[in-house]
C-alpha cells in the first residue's frame, strides 16, 4: 500500500472513530515507540516460548489448572499486537480478554494474568499483574489495586485501565524511568471489568440508547456495590463500645448471601495484602471517599458527613486524583458541585453494603470510588479525551501507596511475626502485618508514636517523623511475654459476627 494511500484511510479512520494512542503521541514518544517495534517478534516468540511456564506458576493462585487460561486466550485469537489494541475502542469481553494478553505478551517479564473467579455466566474475572517479580510477594513491596466496571454500564474505568495497562507496559519499554520505578517498587494489580455479564447488557444498548439502570447490576441483577457484607452498622456500635477498630469479622454464612462476582472479590482481598485501592465508576465527576454509610438515621432531604479515623489521609488521596484530572478538581461536572472535586460518601448520599467501606474495615485496603464520567456509558470518539484525562491521575494515585511508613515485625530470632497489630497514637484504626511480617501503614506527615503488639509477645512503641516524600522504613523486634504476665495486647480473633442493624431502601445513585 502506496504510503499516501494509507495515510489517507488513517485520516477517514480518526475522522469515524477518533484518533488512535498512537497518533495522541508526541513525536518523541512516536520516535520511541518505532524503535521499540524492533525485535518485538522476537519478543512474542520468546514470550510464547515462555508462556506455559508463565501460567504453570499460577497453580498457587486462586484458580486451580491457571495453564487452562493461556489456552483459552490462544482459542479467542490473542495474537493481537499491543500496537493494534491501542486503539480507543469499546472492548466487549472477548475484545477485552485479547487486550490484556497482548499487553502480557508484549511485557511477559513484568506481568502476568490470573482470574480471580466466574461470573454468574462463567466468564472470567481477570486480573494484570504489574510487578518486578510477577506472581510473588515482595517484603516491604505494596500491593495496589485498580477496579473498574462493578456497575456494567459504567463501562469509561473499563477502558481507562485496559488502556493504563498498555501504556503502563509501553512506557516501561520505552525506559521511562518513572514507570520503571513504579512497576519494580510495587505490586499492581489490575482488575478491568468486576461485572462482565452486566457490560455485555448494556452494549447490547450501546452508548446512545443505554438507559440508567441497563446492565447495571450482573446477571440476575444484582448492584454489586450493595452486595458486601455491611461491616459499617458494626463498627458504629464498636465506636460506642470499645470494640475493635479493623479487621472486623464477617456474618455466618456471608458467602451464601453474596453474588459470585462479589464473592470472588472478597476472596481476593483475604488473599493479598492490599494497601491501597480505587474503585472506577461513572455517572458523576468526583473522588468519592469512606465512609459510604451514615452514622446518623436517614432523613429525608438531609446528609450527614460519616468520617473514618483517617478522614485527613483520605481526603489527601481523593485531592491527589482530583487535582492530577484535567477537569475533576474545578468542582462543577454533570450539573453537581463538589469542593475541589471530592465528597465524604455519606456526606452526598448514605450508601450501604458497598465496596469501598468493606475495604477499610475487613482488610488493611484503603479504598476510594472515582466516579469519572457524566455519561455511563460514552461514545467511542470520546475515549481518548477521557484518557488523556485521567492518564496523569491514575499514575500519581498508584505512587500514593509509598506513602506513611513501612516496616517488618520480628521476634528475637529474626523472624518475621505475621498478623501482628500496628497501632498509631490517635488513629481509631489498626492494620496489620501480612504473612512475611511486613507491614504498610499510610499517614501524612507529621511525628507519630507507633506500638506493634503480637499475641504471645511484649509490645513495642517507636516515636518515628514521617517526611512527604518516600515511606520511612520502621522495623520492631518483639520480645517473648513472660509466662504469668496479662498484658492487653491489641490482637483479635478471626471470629464471625453478625450485625442486626436495620438497612434502609437502597439508593441507585451513580455510586
Amino acid at each position: 500500500m502506496g504510503e499516501g494511500i494509507r495515510r489517507e484511510r488513517e485520516r477517514e479512520r480518526e475522522r469515524k472513530e477518533g484518533p488512535s494512542l498512537l497518533a495522541l503521541l508526541s513525536g518523541s514518544e512516536r520516535r520511541s515507540r518505532g524503535r521499540r517495534q524492533t525485535g518485538r517478534a522476537g519478543l512474542r516468540k520468546r514470550a510464547r516460548k515462555r508462556s506455559g511456564a508463565l501460567f504453570a506458576e499460577q497453580s498457587g493462585t486462586m484458580l486451580s489448572g491457571s495453564s487452562l487460561i493461556w489456552i483459552g486466550a490462544l482459542l479467542l485469537g490473542l495474537e493481537a499486537s499491543l500496537t493494534g489494541a491501542s486503539d480507543f475502542q469499546h472492548h466487549g469481553y472477548e475484545e477485552m480478554v485479547r487486550a490484556l494478553f497482548a499487553v502480557q505478551s508484549e511485557c511477559p517479564y513484568i506481568t502476568r494474568i490470573y482470574s480471580i473467579g466466574r461470573s454468574v455466566e462463567g466468564r472470567h474475572l481477570y486480573v494484570l499483574e504489574f510487578t518486578d517479580n510477577p506472581g510473588i510477594h515482595e517484603a516491604l513491596e505494596p500491593e495496589f489495586k485498580y477496579v473498574g466496571n462493578m456497575h456494567g454500564n459504567e463501562v469509561l474505568g473499563r477502558e481507562l485501565l485496559i488502556y493504563l495497562a498498555q501504556f503502563l507496559c509501553e512506557e516501561y519499554r520505552a525506559g521511562n524511568e518513572r514507570i520503571t520505578r513504579l512497576i519494580h517498587d510495587t505490586r499492581i494489580h489490575i482488575l478491568p471489568s468486576m461485572n462482565p455479564d452486566g457490560y455485555e447488557v448494556a452494549a447490547r444498548q450501546g452508548p446512545e440508547f443505554n438507559g440508567y439502570l441497563v446492565g447495571r447490576g450482573n446477571a440476575k441483577e444484582v448492584d454489586l456495590n450493595r452486595n458486601f457484607p455491611d461491616l459499617n452498622a458494626l463498627m458504629y456500635y464498636y465506636e460506642k463500645h470499645n470494640g475493635q477498630n479493623h479487621h472486623l469479622p464477617l456474618p455466618d454464612n456471608w458467602e451464601l448471601q453474596v453474588e459470585p462476582e462479589t464473592l470472588a472479590v472478597i476472596k481476593w482481598m483475604q488473599n493479598y495484602n492490599f494497601v491501597l485501592s480505587a474503585n472506577l465508576h461513572g455517572g458523576a465527576v468526583v473522588a468519592n471517599y469512606p465512609f459510604d454509610k451514615s452514622r446518623e438515621p436517614r432523613i429525608r432531604g438531609k446528609t450527614t458527613y460519616s468520617a473514618t479515623s483517617d478522614d485527613k489521609i483520605f481526603r489527601k488521596l481523593a485531592k491527589t486524583y482530583s487535582y492530577a484530572h484535567s477537569w475533576m478538581h474545578k468542582g462543577w461536572n454533570c450539573g453537581d458541585y463538589f469542593d475541589e472535586g471530592i465528597t465524604n460518601g455519606a456526606s452526598w448520599y448514605s450508601l450501604s453494603k458497598g465496596m469501598q467501606d468493606f475495604n477499610y474495615l475487613h482488610t488493611n485496603c484503603f479504598e476510594i470510588t472515582l466516579e469519572l464520567s457524566c455519561d455511563k456509558f460514552p461514545p467511542a470518539t470520546a475515549l481518548a479525551s477521557e484518557w488523556l484525562a485521567n492518564r496523569e491521575a491514575l499514575v500519581s494515585y498508584m505512587e500514593q501507596v509509598h506513602h506513611g511508613i513501612k516496616g517488618m515485625v520480628y521476634d528475637e530470632n529474626n523472624n518475621p511475626i505475621s498478623n501482628a497489630v500496628i497501632s498509631v497514637a490517635g488513629v481509631n484504626h489498626d492494620i496489620t502485618c501480612g504473612t512475611d511480617g511486613d507491614y504498610f501503614r499510610l499517614l501524612l506527615p507529621g511525628t507519630y508514636t507507633v506500638t506493634a503488639s503480637a499475641l504471645g509477645y511484649l509490645p513495642f512503641t517507636s516515636i518515628v517523623t514521617v517526611g512527604p516524600a518516600e515511606a520511612v522504613q520502621l522495623h520492631f523486634y518483639l520480645k517473648v511475654q513472660p509466662k504469668g504476665t496479662n498484658l492487653n495486647v491489641k490482637a483479635y480473633a478471626n471470629k464471625k459476627g453478625t450485625s442486626t442493624a436495620k438497612i434502609p431502601p437502597t439508593n441507585l445513585g451513580p455510586r
